[in-house]
């Protein structure tokens, strides 16, 4: 196998040859494969990734259209498969270690979808209660208006607490590999082992960790989603989505759980199982949830996602290394009461962090002020290489209040459980110059030392390590 960032440039489908339909397998079609259409050559292979900025492709024939609707064969319609966009999934899938991969508009129609696949009312999802605020008001406020509800596990790395809030009606469960933003990590193997032993599904988002720091597919994971406006496309100006499936479904042991993947199409024929195999969660949410909700994502956003993918490995391997030392020079801070980054030894995470991510512990963690909110917005006011604003996984380093921003929909003592305290900040470390970074954060310290008044300042409660 190829290393990495070989592939993040060249890797090609391991789920779908040049027009479009399911395989299962490794292939390396070329991601630039053109539709057949008047005047155009029926192969054409450019470097580069071309953008098929286009509604609809043209057939040329009669009995192409019927292919297209009867088996779905090739492309049509830009909401049901574009070849832009195909690339990009199948560079994804191949990145995971996954099968499939269908792209999206955004993070947030990756999850919703993905759920939706898999989840139908009267039934629930179990989740990690540190998972990213948007998803959370999704399982709290949007699904159980469609009748279905959620349950949560304060320790996610427990696999003894995961089994015991499954219930008959739980089909899916749903976690962070990085959690957004406390760095809590799961224990990915032991949770994975806990689902396939109910025959359920495990979901991962792996925003924060990427796959090049962490493929949790390796790890027993079933479905990955990712918000690929964050470190895939790495540059902070388009959004997406993606969700890649292991292919690994079994109509056997799962279809009663998952009938609908397994029963007869509307109309008498053979049903997504029968047709896709081990594809069928994906191929399901191909044919029947995304066309249908349409959260569509722009082939020109598909290309610039998959333009960032080309330098996912030199991004994310520099910002993991200068967030390591941005939170061991915080730890040693007076001003800070705490740092939670799971790449410091202090980290409960810390052997989790080993095991799961040895290559570098992510970008995005919170450290929190002794001088409360004053002391923090004090920080956010002063710097200047840190941009203020609610993103994650760019090249720029960025800072955010989630008390007064992120987590305001939850009451204190919920903020205060998933350790997000009025001196709390959230940091997505960039490229830039770790000195630059060092000293804009001095910078920002001695203003949030000053808003917190004599006597703010006291020991931190992150064991100190030697720098």
């Amino acid at each position: 196998m190829t290393g990495f960032a070989t592939r993040q440039v060249h890797a090609r489908s391991t789920g779908r040859d040049d027009a479009g339909h399911a395989t299962g397998t490794s292939g390396t079609a070329p991601s630039g494969t053109a539709p057949s259409g008047r005047g155009m050559p029926s192969r054409v292979v450019p470097r580069a990734t071309p953008v098929y900025l286009t509604a609809g492709f043209e057939f040329e024939e009669w009995e192409q259209a019927a292919g297209h609707f009867g088996a779905g064969e090739g492309f049509a319609y830009t909401r049901t498969g574009n070849p832009t966009t195909a690339a990009v999934e199948q560079r994804i899938a191949a990145l995971e270690g996954g099968a499939d991969a269908l792209f999206l508009a955004s993070g947030q129609a990756a999850v919703t979808v993905a759920l939706l696949g898999l989840v139908a009312a009267g039934q629930r999802v179990l989740a990690a209660s540190s998972i990213y605020e948007g998803t959370r008001g999704l399982l709290l406020e949007n699904l159980p208006r469609l009748g279905i509800e959620a349950d949560f596990v304060d320790d996610a790395a427990d696999p003894a607490a995961w089994a015991r809030a499954i219930r008959p009606e739980t089909r899916v469960l749903f976690l962070e590999s990085i959690p957004n933003a406390r760095n809590d990590l799961p224990d990915l193997a032991a949770v994975a082992d806990v689902a396939h032993a109910h025959g359920l599904v495990l979901v991962v988002d792996n925003t924060l960790a990427t796959p090049y720091l962490l493929r949790p597919i390796e790890h027993g994971a079933d479905v990955v989603v990712h918000s690929a406006s964050k470190f895939l496309a790495g540059h902070g100006s388009v959004l997406g989505g993606v969700v890649v499936d292991a292919g690994t479904f079994d109509a056997r042991t799962a279809g009663a759980l998952y009938p609908h993947l397994v029963a007869p199409s509307r109309t008498g024929g053979p049903g997504v199982a029968d047709r896709h195999g081990g594809l069928a969660r994906l191929a399901y949410l191909r044919e029947t949830v995304a066309p249908r909700f349409g959260p569509t994502p722009s082939p020109l956003n598909a290309f610039l996602v998959g333009q960032g993918i080309e330098t996912l490995s030199l991004r994310v391997a520099r910002q993991s290394a200068s967030a390591l030392e941005v939170a061991r020079w915080l730890a040693f801070r007076p001003e800070v009461a705490s740092v939670d980054y799971s790449g410091l030894d202090s980290s409960p995470s810390h052997a989790l962090a080993k095991r799961y991510l040895p290559d570098g512990q992510g970008s995005v963690f919170t450290f929190t002020l002794h001088g409360g909110a004053p002391a923090a917005r004090a920080l956010v006011e002063a710097v200047e290489v840190f941009t203020h604003m609610t993103h994650i996984g760019d090249v720029r380093s960025l800072v955010l209040h989630p008390e007064s921003t992120s987590h305001v929909l939850r009451t204190p003592a919920e903020r205060a459980a998933s350790g997000i305290h009025p001196g709390t900040l959230r940091l997505s470390v960039g490229i830039e110059d770790l000195p630059d970074l060092i000293a804009d954060l001095e910078r920002g310290l001695a203003a949030a030392r000053r808003a917190a008044g004599p006597g703010a300042a006291g020991a931190s409660t992150t064991r100190k390590e030697t720098p």
